[in-house]
């Protein structure tokens, strides 16, 4: 029977049976259980069969010529943990050792899984060498990585006050004393600190982080889901330092505290994947408030079904995108999403056939294939002036950040008008009102006419929980028609309400876009001609089916993806 099952071992497990470490139906089993328990096996032998795992691995060492390496000599904290996902390493039972040039030596206890240094070194770009070590040590090692990425996560997950505990607080008149911050701004507890505010905001999805002085205490904010949210309350006494350290990484001069500044900061969260950030600080009467804007890269390749708009919306503004020339302006206040709604545009139409330039102030998702500029007036680089250099540099689409003045206007229209496709957004609140804001700032009505194919008008309102919103049976349904509802929209459809669990933010989790979009068809485009107002437009926009932001936020709340609640905070009846 041995004879038998020995021919049916591959060269490892013959090996370890032929120098009597385990006999051959032991081998055999292993390899069996192990495969069923999709574990390695050596790590089964070790864990299960109790096989003296010294022996086992200097066997192993003889058998494929490789060298044995005790793990439990090296420092762990110089492990290149970060270059390696810690799925694939639990996934591999492997640990990377050491990168040195463009080599990566990876720690195995089986050298029989070629398929670990295979995948390793596709995901690191790296190339890899296997070193021998003992599976007890191995196993170990990979529980201590673990332990302190989970402590890591756990950290950054639990922002309360306790944590600044590790601060080395000192009193008020030695704050006063260092209130330069320089002497400050490399403490670790500090840069600790910070970065953990920074990464867990990531976590929350917060759109912003508001750092705020005030004459008694020091608050720290997230904007998430549109709702300002307190997170912490550091020590007054530290501001200063804070304040250092934030303009430190945004590479601003820390000695200027008179005047606002901008700046950015990069956070490499993985290899592939970084997240930018926008600051800006203010010199208010109790010192400098910092508030940091989060740009993701991902948010502009979400697709445009990921938006919220309507199926006719999506179908107009994709059809306007394909067009060779015209204008497409984006409106709506601060946060309302404009930003993504031009750059999911601007990814659609980034083809290596396409010349795309873009003015903005600032830059903030940089976009492979997509030549962006960052307007400067000190310089005198404004809009108006980098418009007129895209118009000599060959473009096929342009998009301008933000149209502020006439200057502005009547260059974009005229790149508009002359075979160029051109996107950009102003501050209005309807589709109607953009109209009237074009003609109050003196572009003629035929420009605006014959140049303006598409107006997209948006806002974002919080998306309800999945986990924990329930049936609003309490409204009736009188209320409902009153609110703006059609008795078409009510069929079949089921109002819900926030009640709020773990796994949201008071009853919301996410956002979705509102959106009205309005083509420019001949009847508005007369209306137009005729400098008609803007409650004209909106009621020729009405009668030809374009929703507006009340009846598309309402269309949210009977598909149940919003609250009544939600609705009417983001529009107006």
């Amino acid at each position: 029977m041995n004879t038998k099952a020995l021919g049916q071992l591959s060269g490892l497990a013959g090996s370890l049976v032929a120098g009597s470490l385990i006999t051959a139906e032991q081998a055999v089993e292993a390899q069996k259980q192990a495969a069923i328990e999709k574990v390695h096996f050596v790590q089964y032998l070790v864990e299960k069969e109790n096989v003296d795992g010294r022996r086992l691995a200097e066997l192993t060492s003889h058998e494929f010529g490789l060298p044995l390496f005790d793990i439990a000599a090296l420092n762990t904290d110089s492990i290149p943990v970060a270059l390696v996902d810690a799925a694939l390493m639990q996934k591999h039972h492997a640990l990377p050792l050491l990168h040195h040039g463009n080599r990566l030596f990876v720690a195995v206890s089986d050298p029989t899984n070629l398929s670990a240094l295979a995948e390793i070194k596709f995901h690191t770009g790296i190339n890899t060498d296997a070193v021998l070590v003992e599976e007890s040590a191995l196993s170990e090692a990979l529980a201590k990585c673990a332990e302190s990425q989970d402590a890591l996560s756990d950290g950054l997950s639990d922002l309360d006050a306790s944590y600044l505990d590790d601060i080395d607080i000192v009193s008020d008149g030695e704050a006063k004393e260092e209130d330069d911050g320089s002497e400050s701004i490399d403490e670790t507890p500090i840069v600790r600190f910070v970065n953990k505010v920074l990464i867990d905001a990531i976590k929350q999805g917060a759109s912003d982080i508001h750092f705020e002085p005030y004459e008694h205490s020091y608050r720290v904010r997230f904007r998430t889901d549109g709702i300002l949210e307190e997170v912490v309350k550091p020590p007054r006494n530290l501001a200063p330092r804070l304040a250092a350290r934030l303009k430190v990484m945004s590479q601003m001069d820390i000695s200027e505290r008179r005047l606002p500044q901008d700046g950015r900061i990069q956070m490499k969260l993985s290899r592939n994947r970084a997240i930018d950030f926008r600051v800006n600080t203010l010199p208010t009467l109790y010192g400098e408030k910092i508030v940091l804007r989060i740009l993701d890269p991902g948010s502009a390749k979400m697709g445009i079904d990921a938006l919220g708009y309507e199926s006719y919306q999506k179908d107009m503004y994709l059809k306007v995108l394909n067009q060779p020339q015209g204008m497409i302006l984006v409106t709506g206040p601060t946060g309302s999403g404009k930003t993504v709604s031009l750059y999911t545009g601007l990814n659609i139409l980034n083809t290596p056939e396409r010349n795309i330039s873009t003015a903005e102030d600032p830059v903030e998702i940089n976009l492979d294939g997509v030549n962006q500029v960052h307007v400067n007036a000190k310089v005198g680089l404004n809009f108006a002036e980098a418009l007129r250099s895209f118009l000599r540099q060959d473009p096929d689409v342009i998009m301008v950040g933000e149209i502020r003045d006439l200057e502005t206007a009547e260059i974009a229209i005229k790149a508009a008008q002359t075979g160029h496709l051109v996107l950009s957004t102003l501050h209005t609140n309807s589709a109607s009102e953009t109209i009237t804001r074009l003609l109050n700032m003196g572009v003629p009505a035929f420009n605006v006419a014959s140049s303006v194919n598409l107006i997209i008008a948006q806002r974002l309102a919080r998306r309800l929980c999945k986990t924990c919103s329930v049936p609003a049976d309490d409204i009736p349904h009188g209320t409902l028609l009153e609110e703006g509802f059609t008795e078409d929209m009510l069929t079949g459809a089921t109002i819900m309400s926030p009640v709020g669990c773990k796994a949201c933010n008071a009853g919301y989790k996410g956002r979705v876009g509102i959106y009205e979009v309005v083509k420019i068809t001949p009847s508005i485009a007369k209306l137009i001609m005729e400098e008609g107002n803007s409650m004209q437009i909106a009621t020729q926009a009405r009668a030809e089916g374009f929703h507006d932001l009340r009846i598309a936020a309402l269309k949210k709340v009977a598909q149940g993806m919003t609250s009544l609640e939600e609705a009417n905070r983001i529009t107006v009846d």
